[in-house]
């Protein structure tokens, strides 16, 4: 038995790709409800409602993507003509949607919608077959996991980059906007930036494998099947019994990650009533947060193996998560202005985001190590497949977490466009006893479905040893 192994080189262009997806990710996990919700003016309910319709669009047509991804001949392999392919549609799509038209509850709701459909879209013929290759470039049961921390930790710092850049420099208060979150041309010229760094890390990625192309694996030549039979294979692969333990376990952990995400703004300038420069302070730390995911996951996974790993890093990071929300709703955090405050959040915030992080890598490291298995059992390379239903999860973040943020905000009345001095105490409250509980259930559910996943590293170098055998 031969163990495939990824050189330096690899694991870096291949990683930085993530970039792309990173810079998407944060921008609807984080902005596109501030945006579309207090500045264009778009009703917060409608937001999150538009946002979950195209993640419908996304059941549909992101197994199919995956389905594509594992079945095409060509001359540059099955993943990177959909990689080149998705690079000019992902950029001009994302840059209008932060360009909307000046019309009314209707017309933005529509135009949203349209946009946040096709730039899903869009971002799946990119993500999916990039993520596919990664059980191709190594075999190895840690390297795995170590070429998805640095896959982890570029799309982190690539939106986190974004971020300090946005409070940094274009969401700043001004003469017209008192607010710095209020600034409208601040978003557009986020736009612009997003756009053209997206261009470029997918490019970078798709030149950077490009060289693996004539070692990756080759489909068998199939007859041409109808829209049934494919979704009938579909299903059949992903019937395997731990890939749905990580299904659910993902889907839980999305839903909280797109929760948190897209209040998370809201919460530092309202909540806790952080000013422009502290927020920017306090989301450039989250650098230093991937680079302690990126030390800390495979540490872990050496130590303990996959399973075992994301289960610790989970029950610590998600149990101290929403610890400041609840301790302030009891009155045990200093008040707001307070000195100590920011520093004390910014501290637990940092390495508690370091820790989710590298939940994450091992989690998806973990759905690499179930293609062999999957390949013993139905005789077929799936990693498109696979990884598809991990992109569809990963949108639910912005999905599902920014309606039930959607939802949340109009159920407390929250006011649109207005200053931390105009918001009530009973609203600052009410949005606290709403947040935190909803990520402590969601954070449990994610760990249960984790402790449901059965494959461990003696399962994968057996079921490696024994497709040595069949060749």
């Amino acid at each position: 038995m031969t163990i495939k192994t990824a050189g330096l080189k690899t694991q870096l262009t291949y990683g930085f790709g993530a970039v792309a997806y990173g810079i998407k990710d944060n921008g609807f996990g984080y902005f596109l409800l501030l945006f579309y919700g207090t500045v264009v003016g778009l009703e917060p309910g409608l937001v999150g409602t538009a946002i979950f319709i195209a993640l419908i669009f996304d059941a549909i047509s992101d197994p199919i993507i995956g389905y594509w991804s594992d079945n095409t001949r060509s001359r540059w392999g099955r993943r990177h003509p959909f990689m080149y392919a998705a690079a000019l549609p992902v950029a001009v799509s994302y840059w209008l949607l932060w360009n909307p038209p000046e019309w009314g509850q209707a017309g933005l709701f529509a135009y949203l919608l349209g946009l946040a459909v096709l730039i899903r879209t869009f971002i799946t013929l990119y993500e999916t077959p990039s993520s596919a290759l990664m059980p191709e470039l190594s075999t190895d049961y840690a390297e795995r996991t170590t070429i998805q921390a640095w896959r982890q930790f570029f799309g982190w710092t690539g939106g986190n980059f974004m971020s300090v850049l946005m409070f940094g420099l274009l969401l700043v208060p001004t003469a017209q906007y008192s607010v710095g979150t209020l600034n409208r041309e601040g978003y557009q010229t986020y736009g612009v930036i997003s756009s053209i760094l997206i261009f470029i890390a997918i490019l970078v990625s798709a030149l950077g494998t490009h060289n693996q192309i004539p070692h990756l694996k080759k489909p068998p030549k199939r007859d041409s099947r109808g829209l049934k039979a494919i979704f009938k294979e579909l299903f059949q692969t992903l019937a395997e019994r731990s890939f749905l333990a990580l299904f659910a376990a993902s889907l839980f952990g999305a839903m909280a990650t797109g929760l948190a995400g897209a209040m998370s703004y809201i919460l530092l300038t309202y909540f806790w009533g952080f000013s422009s420069y502290q927020i920017f302070i306090y989301t450039s730390l989250v650098f230093l947060s991937a680079g302690i995911g990126l030390g800390v996951a495979p540490w872990f996974v050496k130590r303990w193996g996959k399973k075992a790993a994301a289960i610790r890093l989970g029950a610590l990071a998600f149990s101290v998560a929403p610890a400041p929300v609840l301790l302030r709703l009891l009155g045990l955090m200093p008040d707001n202005g307070d000195p100590i405050l920011f520093p004390l959040l910014a501290i637990i915030n940092t390495i508690d985001l370091g820790l989710i992080i590298a939940c994450q890598a091992v989690l998806y490291s973990m759905v690499a190590d179930l293609v062999e298995q999957n390949e013993l059992r139905t005789g077929k390379r799936s990693e498109g497949v696979f990884f598809a239903a991990i992109t569809f999860i990963r949108k639910t973040n912005q999905g599902l977490g920014a309606f039930a943020a959607g939802i949340i905000l109009s159920l407390i009345a929250f006011p649109q466009g207005a200053s931390p001095d105009q918001v009530s105490t009973e609203t600052i409250r009410s949005l606290g006893l709403w947040h935190a509980p909803s990520l402590l259930v969601l954070w449990s559910l994610m760990l249960f479905c984790i402790s449901r996943y059965q494959l461990s590293k003696d399962d994968h170098e057996s079921n490696l040893q024994k497709l040595a055998t069949r060749s």
